[in-house]
């Protein structure tokens, strides 16, 4: 091989080797900081309506019947927060800073799931998370699920559930 070729093949090498390091520093800084999401002016929202997602059948068993007004933290690095209800219809859950309960451990996804309100139920709906969320043991699916008073919700290392 000439010396050209040589210096050539080295330098590629070279390149390749910086645009590796930059996708690990890239890959880092996104798991470590989440991916950053850009919120969109109010004048240039989407023009088509989203469809709200219909509620699920399900039976309002005596529990589930009173209305929760708070969420407590009954195990992980948060024991005993309680996180009023009251003025949310909707709650996200994850490792992300504008995550209604922020839960920062190693298995919890930055937008893991959402607690919803509707009229006087609460459901809750897995949002593609890795390690997924568990109810009352049972890993949940992407459609939302009616979560009754006292049941346990478990996101990566944190249990947590509905009081009235």
């Amino acid at each position: 091989m000439s010396e050209l070729m040589l210096l050539l093949l080295r330098i590629g090498f070279l390149v390749l080797l910086w645009f590796f390091v930059f996708g690990v520093v890239y890959s880092l800084r996104a798991d470590l900081f989440g991916v950053r999401v850009r919120k969109m002016p109010a004048g240039e929202a989407a023009a088509a309506p989203v469809a709200s997602p219909t509620a699920p059948a399900v039976r309002t068993s005596g529990a589930a019947a009173k209305a929760a007004t708070r969420l407590v933290i009954t195990s992980g690095p948060k024991l005993g927060l309680e996180v009023p209800l009251d003025a949310a219809d909707s709650m996200s859950i994850g490792r992300s800073s504008e995550s209604g309960l922020v839960i920062r451990d190693d298995y919890t996804s930055s937008h893991h799931a959402r607690l919803s309100k509707r009229g006087s139920i609460w459901t809750i709906q897995d949002l593609g998370s890795t390690n997924g969320t568990f109810l009352n043991g049972q890993r949940l699916g992407d459609t939302p699920v009616q979560v009754a008073i006292g049941t346990p919700i478990k996101v990566g290392a944190t249990s947590f559930e509905l009081r009235a």
